[in-house]
């Protein structure tokens, strides 16, 4: 498939997507965020995904010169049409993932920009870019799953505090919080995220698919339920040949050799 907004790129079982419109500050037009959606069809046995943005920006949010991409360019129905046919479609793609999710955030993650960055299992940021709701100033209203992963990411209070007063959250202060996995040097942030990226591709795939979802489970769920989906999990965790294969390695004390399945 041809991307025109942004680049899929697949070596060492890591599949890289790089938002490609620099020009608009890496913006999300509906068109972007489907690419992103068909891309994650496209994977070929990758066993990790890394999303970052080219150029100065991670993603500047929807982009509101596109049609039907926000309210102020066609309307509260135009918005509600590219949330329910595009953006949110993605974002519940990225959840049921089986594989792990990593982000660099190079620059601005705004808007629906920011709920992307977030979607991550390990949203890794250089010192220099930031987090913004920025809704509350042009009347509108966080989407992209704001609501839902902001509360329960950092607790009501400062998702209030994102949410309503629409101030740029820096790197470093978003790593305090809890927001996100780390903040490092620019320099850094993609040396960073493809190591991380190389430990994950390596490491016991079935169960590392079950270990996020299990979590987001959790998030809802009640304590008997997420321990009947621990059983269920390791049931298929147990039966995998990665599994097989820790058992021996830690019998003969070696290292695991983790194929992903």
């Amino acid at each position: 498939m041809t991307y025109e907004t942004i680049r899929l790129d697949i070596a060492d079982n890591v599949a890289t997507i790089t938002l490609n419109r620099p020009e608009r500050l890496n913006a999300m037009a509906p068109q972007m965020a489907d690419e992103i959606s068909a891309a994650l069809d496209q994977l070929n046995g990758a066993r990790v995904v890394l999303i970052t943005g080219e150029g100065r920006a991670f993603c500047s949010g929807a982009d509101l010169s596109a049609r039907g991409a926000g309210a102020s360019v066609s309307g509260g129905q135009g918005a509600y049409s590219a949330l329910t046919k595009s953006y949110n479609p993605l974002m519940l793609k990225l959840a049921k993932l089986d594989v792990p999710i990593i982000t660099a955030i190079n620059g601005p993650a705004a808007g629906v920009g920011c709920s992307l960055a977030l979607a991550s299992d390990f949203a890794i940021a250089g010192k220099s870019a930031y987090f913004l709701q920025a809704f509350v100033n042009i009347g509108l209203v966080p989407d992209g799953g704001a609501s839902w992963m902001l509360s329960r990411l950092v607790g009501k209070a400062r998702a209030t505090e994102m949410m309503l007063l629409g101030e740029k959250i820096p790197a470093d202060k978003a790593a305090d919080w809890g927001l996100i996995y780390k903040s490092v040097d620019d320099a850094e942030l993609m040396t960073e995220a493809k190591a991380l990226a190389t430990r994950l591709a390596n490491g016991p795939t079935v169960a590392i698919g079950i270990m996020r979802q299990n979590i987001a489970a959790a998030l809802d769920a009640d304590y008997a339920t997420a321990l009947l989906r621990e059983a269920e999990g390791q049931k298929i965790a147990g039966d995998s040949n990665d599994a097989r294969e820790g058992a021996i390695a830690f019998l003969q004390k070696r290292k695991a050799e983790f194929k992903g399945a």
